[in-house]
């Protein structure tokens, strides 16, 4: 594996290489980092060229503002694409996978610069306000919001996993894990303030454009975990696949599947990419 860094307007990017084959590009949810897929990564590098980013403003990929910004869907967006004109030889695509917040980026992408895309797999967006009850959900989110300028992180993180219906598992003791996971789950708390006060509106307010990408559809899997089934987590991506005519795919354990069973999750994703 190898660690690189690209400058892009704002930012400079840190992503991970490891692997040969067609380029996989993995997109972490919101304050997630590249580290968080080596879970799944040593399989599918069997098969891809797998690229793993840190997403501006969360653990290596700085930005160049001394403050936090708010983050847009857009310029997530714009540095993926940035980052796939740097990677790919000229002409070529390649396949993407992104979980949460890294699957809107992963939408977004490929109704902007379908070009870029072999095939995306969206797994549990968070696109809340695409909901029939869209309006309940925003109210939580600005409960949350108000909790976690209030109360502080615990308490807003805690109603955050109470609304989306005690779907996601907690983070593991540091003191258990091998050194480099252990700082992972280190940034990982410390991204979390800076995704609850600059990322958690913009990201679940996100409308998907269903009139770009409907001519696109066929390259776009949507994707839920078994174990969300019933739960909000689920729904936006049901609701996106039903609206685009296409199926939604199942995958392995919960919101955070290749965290949960990553051989099972490694093993469908490949099936799903690659048939």
């Amino acid at each position: 594996m190898r660690t690189e860094t690209l400058k892009v307007p704002g930012a400079t990017l840190h992503y991970e290489v490891r692997g040969s084959g067609p380029l996989l590009l993995l997109l972490p949810g919101s304050g997630g980092d590249a580290v968080v897929f080596d879970f799944i990564a040593d399989p599918l590098a069997e098969h891809f060229t797998v690229a793993a980013i840190d997403p501006r403003g969360y653990s290596h990929s700085v930005l160049d503002s001394p403050e936090p910004v708010d983050q847009r869907v857009e310029v997530f967006r714009d540095d993926v694409h940035r980052l796939l004109e740097h990677l790919l030889p000229a002409g070529d695509s390649a396949y993407l996978f992104g979980g949460s917040g890294g699957a809107i980026v992963g939408i977004d992408l490929l109704a902007h610069h379908p070009e870029q895309v072999r095939r995306v797999v969206a797994h549990e967006p968070p696109c809340f306000a695409m909901l029939p009850d869209a309006e309940q959900h925003r109210v939580w989110i600005e409960e949350v919001s108000t909790l976690f300028h209030t109360e502080g992180i615990a308490a807003a993180s805690a109603r955050f996993v109470e609304g989306i219906g005690g779907t996601m598992k907690g983070m593991p003791d540091p003191a258990t894990l091998p050194p480099r996971l252990a700082a992972m789950i280190d940034r990982l708390i410390a991204n979390g303030p800076l995704m609850m006060a600059h990322e958690l509106r913009p990201i679940t307010s996100y409308l998907p454009d269903v009139t770009a990408l409907t001519p696109h559809a066929d390259r776009l899997v949507l994707a839920a975990g078994v174990e969300t089934r019933g739960h909000l987590p689920y729904r936006p991506a049901a609701t996106l696949a039903e609206q685009l005519g296409i199926p939604l795919t199942e995958f392995p354990g919960g919101h955070s599947g290749f965290t949960d069973a990553p051989t099972e999750f490694a093993d469908r994703l490949i099936e799903v990419l690659v048939g």
